[in-house]
């Protein structure tokens, strides 16, 4: 079609709009953020007397949202850099409505009340131009009915774009088609979602609540409904329905009180009042208990306190829906709980204790009322079970969960206590069809409840699976790492130790992945990438702290200069590597980032030398690479203090900075400029492929290993001491984080040098090296390795 979409508009700066500008900036759009000139009542009598002519007070709404976006802190923020705010301009209703007539896309995000909805798309249709694409953020209100009144090119412009909050974490984003949408421009949408916006979009029809929350809530109502008919606890329930059932931590009453209470119940009364003839209509409407705590506004977090709270002493307790008090949380040791662990929701559901029967209950509800909304809700099982791993973050969705049971073993149970089967769940078991989910001949197919018989899953081209690989694919492979063709001469390393660890598998497997690559054979380029939720968590430190107490600290420097040699074989590799992580990539994963030709990473990226947690130094060649990056960008002939190069690289490494996203790890050096931020994780691996094979067509060079690094000298280390005896003198730094400092420092300044003379890559590996073996002699260096093994967290001694 050659749409673009460079700027856009959010009509409303509440949670949600600022929420959904920020994400769209970081993403790269240019946004104009508009809300009303506020009310009276919303003013100081100062702002009340200038605001006919204040653009300030005119635009307080926005402006507000704007500063609370700005001081919202890493991973809670919506903005992935506190630079994309500036991409974001805001304005107000009255004043600027035509700021929307140069956006490519327009979004309306203001109360949900159809009234006001209409009166913004009515303003909207008179401003925006012609080809320009207009949606509704709304959780549930009707798509059709919102534009009755709109004209008919803003008709076939017009969709629902249902975000979920998080905006920034959150996958899910349904759309919602309204019957004149133009179907070229639903496919543009679906495919900017996903490749710009990261988002993995799901298509809901047109009914109260869509998909995901007509399911979700459901879910979330029954279990609360079922509770006080059976007599249960809200932790007791939360324990059940948890990480247990395949679900997050926060279960059912933890998920409340972060949707916020208020919420909560409003969404599921726009089901209870907008389908009264829905077959589980009695359970949309709120219990008591939740009408009294909204009352009360105990909204949840936002207000701290919902169903859970923190007391004095800052122990967690839990309501006491019965006397309306709050109690302290209990632990419930379930047989059944335990079971699953190892046998997942189906060992939950087949134990026989008060566990397992709560988690049966609720596991048959769910899964019938899923059922039975095919095709109300959603044309097929697939929208429905994406929706509810992505918009509630199940492990499985209904009908995946489903199959794992076992469709028909699960179905006689239900028929035996007189459970109502959908009648296209029988049709199907009828058919001999056994489960929901099949996969043929490397495809995957799903059972049609409305049609009948299976259809083909289309896979999206943009996501490799190395699992889907044939198996002659894996080139190369140990307990620790594989190398994977995966097509077009292009080459993954992939990291399969527990969490990722580097230990000697790993390294073996990077020079047998060089070796490959700059062999005489049909590979010209290599990526480095895992399905794993971390990219890699650091060194095997168990593995360092077995040799260290069996003194055998020769093998582990053995490792540590095998460590450093690998990385510099990838570094100065003939072919271009290109990584691309996702989660964790610490000490030891970071350090292998550090030394690929690029990165095409997922914004969700937490990159971090963090050794000295476990009171050592980075001696992969990490403490060498950030030194050499503080000073790459220095050009033409300038000589600047290097001081300031340096203290950036000293504090990253000493302070154990951790970028918590991708381009807090460029702002820290750990990632460069020209690295590639991929809002989709699921596409990491297409987009590193085409850019190591863009290098590859462009004659890559690597270049040989530096000789001339510039350092900043003897008085930049004496500087960085003096700051960490003052840190130790304030309590911000122990004797021990002076002790590490003190080796770290000499190698980030260059060792006995003054300014500006220089120092080769291989001194300071050779200094790292050494530094970081001294460290390992210490007794505060073993307790906080030991430390960190037991508690997985670090030890400040």
């Amino acid at each position: 079609m050659g749409r673009t979409i460079e700027k856009a508009a959010v009509l409303g700066s509440g949670v949600m709009g600022m929420a959904i500008a920020a994400h769209l900036a970081g993403c790269g759009i240019k946004v104009t953020m508009l809300d009303i000139v506020p009310f009276d009542n919303m003013l100081s009598d100062k702002e009340k007397a200038v605001k006919d002519t204040s653009k300030a007070v005119r635009n307080k709404l926005g402006n507000a949202a704007k500063k609370m976006a700005l001081k919202w802190k890493p991973p809670q923020s919506a903005l992935y850099s506190k630079k994309d705010a500036d991409l974001v301009t805001i304005g107000n209703f009255d004043d600027d409505l035509e700021l929307i007539s140069d956006c490519d896309w327009i979004i309306e995000v203001v109360v949900e009340r159809m009234d006001i909805k209409k009166q913004i798309l009515a303003k909207i249709d008179q401003h925006r131009k012609k080809d320009s694409i207009v949606s509704t953020n709304t959780s549930g209100l009707s798509v059709k009915e919102m534009t009755e009144d709109c004209s008919d090119d803003l008709k076939k412009h017009f969709m629902g774009t249902h975000f979920f909050n998080p905006v920034r974490f959150m996958k899910l984003l349904e759309i919602i088609p309204h019957p004149d949408s133009d179907p070229e421009l639903l496919k543009y949408m679906e495919g900017f979602c996903a490749s710009k916006l990261g988002k993995g979009v799901i298509w809901g029809k047109d009914t109260p609540n869509f998909i995901a929350n007509r399911i979700g809530v459901h879910g979330m109502m029954y279990t609360m409904h079922l509770m006080v008919e059976e007599g249960y606890r809200m932790d007791e329930v939360d324990a059940i329905v948890g990480k247990a059932m395949g679900r997050p931590k926060t279960a059912s009453f933890g998920t409340a009180d972060l949707v916020g209470l208020d919420t909560l119940k409003h969404v599921a009364e726009t089901v209870y009042n907008s389908v009264p003839d829905d077959s589980d209509h009695k359970y949309f409407a709120a219990p008591d208990f939740m009408a009294k705590v909204v009352e009360k506004g105990w909204l949840g977090k936002k207000s701290r306190q919902g169903f859970y709270m923190r007391g004095k002493d800052k122990k967690k307790m839990v309501l006491d829906y019965n006397t309306m008090e709050y109690v302290p949380v209990e632990k419930f040791d379930y047989a059944s709980i335990k079971a699953a662990k190892k046998g997942g929701v189906k060992a939950l559901i087949n134990g026989d204790d008060r566990a397992a029967s709560f988690a049966w209950k609720v596991s048959a509800r769910s899964l019938c009322y899923s059922a039975s909304k095919i095709p109300e809700i959603a044309e097929n099982i697939v929208e429905i079970d994406r929706g509810m791993r992505w918009g509630f973050n199940f492990k499985k969705g209904p009908f995946e969960g489903w199959d794992d049971l076992g469709v028909r073993e699960t179905v006689e149970r239900m028929k035996k206590e007189g459970t109502d089967v959908p009648a296209n769940v029988i049709k199907m078991l009828d058919s001999g069809a056994e489960t929901f989910y099949k996969k043929e001949d490397g495809k995957e197919f799903y059972y049609d409840l409305v049609g009948g018989g299976y259809k083909e899953i289309v896979a999206d081209p943009k996501i490799i699976r190395l699992d889907e690989l044939p198996a002659d694919k894996k080139v190369a492979t140990n307990d620790g790492a594989s190398v994977w063709d995966i097509g077009d001469g292009c080459l993954c390393l992939e990291f399969h130790t527990k969490m990722n660890s580097v230990d000697n598998d790993i390294i073996a497997m990077q020079n047998e992945f060089v070796d490959l690559l700059e062999a005489d054979n049909d590979y010209t380029a290599g990526i480095i990438a895992n399905h794993s939720a971390n990219f890699s968590v650091g060194a095997n430190i168990f593995m360092i702290l077995m040799a260290i107490n069996n003194d055998q600290a020769h093998m582990v420097e053995e490792m540590v200069k095998g460590f450093q040699d690998a990385n510099m074989r990838m570094k100065y590799c003939r072919a271009p590597i290109v990584a691309a992580p996702v989660g964790m990539a610490l000490g030891g994963g970071c350090e292998v980032l550090l030394h690929s030709h690029r990165i095409a990473g997922a914004a969700e990226t937490y990159a971090g030398l963090v050794e000295v947690g476990v009171g050592v130094l980075p001696a992969g060649g990490g403490t060498k690479e950030l030194t050499m990056r503080m000073v790459e960008g220095i050009r033409g002939g300038a000589t600047p203090a290097l001081l300031p190069f340096a203290q950036k690289a000293f504090e990253a490494i000493a302070t154990a900075k951790v970028a918590v996203g991708f381009k807090e790890a460029q702002d820290f050096g750990f990632f460069r400029d020209s690295d590639v931020m991929v809002p989709n994780a699921d596409y990491r691996f297409y987009e590193a492929k085409k850019i190591a094979l863009g290098m590859a067509a462009e004659g890559f060079n690597p270049g040989k290993p530096k000789m001339d690094i510039p350092v900043a000298g003897v008085n930049a280390e004496g500087a960085f001491k003096i700051a960490v005896w003052a840190m130790q003198q304030s309590g911000w730094a122990t004797p021990h984080d002076g002790t590490v400092a003190a080796k770290i420092a000499p190698i980030v300044a260059g060792g006995d040098r003054y300014e500006w003379q220089t120092i080769s890559e291989q001194e300071l590996l050779e200094m790292e090296r050494k530094n970081f073996m001294a460290l390992l002699t210490e007794d505060k260096t073993k307790e906080r390795i030991s430390y960190m093994l037991m508690n997985n967290k670090p030890l400040r001694n």
